[in-house]
């Protein structure tokens, strides 16, 4: 029965009721006798009780539905409001929980998008650094070492430190287009991409440990790469914001798929709002339906998860 029926129904009800006694054999002296008292009384407290119940029921869905609106996340998709109640409060829920799921598969889309497009923005910078910068800071080098040659004996101290920054700066554009374009990840593999990404983050106040276990099922590129920048985004934070001197970078195979660990002994979350750098990370599991959680770690610290379904992705 729809919410409009059951009120009406009830208010009919208690009209009828009174219409009856009122036109009935039944009549109230005047003044009101103890009796007759209690008994209209207790009428209309009947009324007011079966009014109540059943505003209550037909308005408990509408409450839930409440509450599931002001708690839903799209980057924590697959929560739905539960569809319950009368005819025009089931319809609502239905249509709201259509509407979530169009919304996250366009926010799926969308973010797959840009991240797509962040990628080719990523590979285009690393190629320009590469060519560009890094040539001509190789040409600078070769340059200072000829001009070291034949500079005054006074002025070579100076040269061999500006060959050094030079040399320095070289490196960290290397190091930069590295993390921005993972060329290992390409050409020897994600388990080997891991093991460059711990050893770059290893340095004298963090070690990073790596352990991939067992054989891994076949993965596809996507997947690679969002296992690749999760790990990459989670060792960073732990780099910056942790304060931890160890750090753990676990890939196992689970049934059906696998799971990413980036474990620290850092401060831990400390009730922190996620940032953009979390937030990216739910972003990447998406686009390959994977699971992912941040939590803290046993003890302290944070753990990282991400859980990639094989089957999902596999062909």
């Amino acid at each position: 029965m729809s919410l409009f029926w059951r009120i009406f129904s009830l208010n009919a009800a208690g009209l009828v009721v009174a219409t009856a006694l009122l036109l009935g054999p039944v009549t109230v002296s005047t003044p009101v006798r103890q009796g007759e008292a209690v008994v209209v009384l207790g009428g209309l407290a009947l009324l007011l009780v079966a009014n109540a119940l059943v505003l209550r029921v037909g308005l408990t869905p509408l409450q839930k539905l409440g509450q599931a609106m002001a708690a839903a996340d799209l980057l924590r998709p697959g929560v739905r409001a539960p569809v319950a109640g009368p005819a025009e409060t089931a319809a609502l829920i239905t249509t709201y929980n259509t509407m979530l799921d169009r919304l996250e598969a366009e926010r799926a889309t969308g973010a797959a998008r840009a991240l797509s497009a962040q990628e080719r923005e990523r590979h285009r910078i690393a190629r320009e650094l590469h060519d560009e910068v890094g040539q001509t800071l190789t040409a600078v080098l070769l340059q200072l070492k000829r001009v070291a040659d034949r500079v005054p004996e006074e002025l070579r101290e100076d040269v061999g430190q500006a060959q050094e920054a030079t040399r320095a700066g070289l490196d960290e554009i290397r190091r930069i287009a590295r993390r921005l374009r993972p060329g290992v990840l390409e050409e020897l593999g994600l388990p080997s991409a891991l093991r460059s990404l711990a050893a770059e983050f290893t340095t004298h106040g963090l070690t990073v440990r790596h352990h991939v276990g067992g054989e891994l099922p076949r993965l596809t590129e996507e997947s690679e790469l969002v296992l690749y920048r999760v790990a990459q985004e989670g060792l960073t934070n732990t780099a910056r914001h942790s304060g931890a001197d160890r750090a753990e970078v676990r890939l196992q195979p689970v049934a059906g798929g696998v799971e990413l660990l980036v474990r620290d002994n850092g401060k831990g979350l400390g009730g922190a709002p996620e940032g953009a750098g979390i937030q990216g990370m739910r972003e990447r599991a998406l686009l390959v339906g994977a699971g992912f959680s941040v939590r803290g770690g046993p003890g302290r610290g944070t753990d990282v998860r991400l859980r990639v379904p094989v089957p999902a992705v596999v062909r």
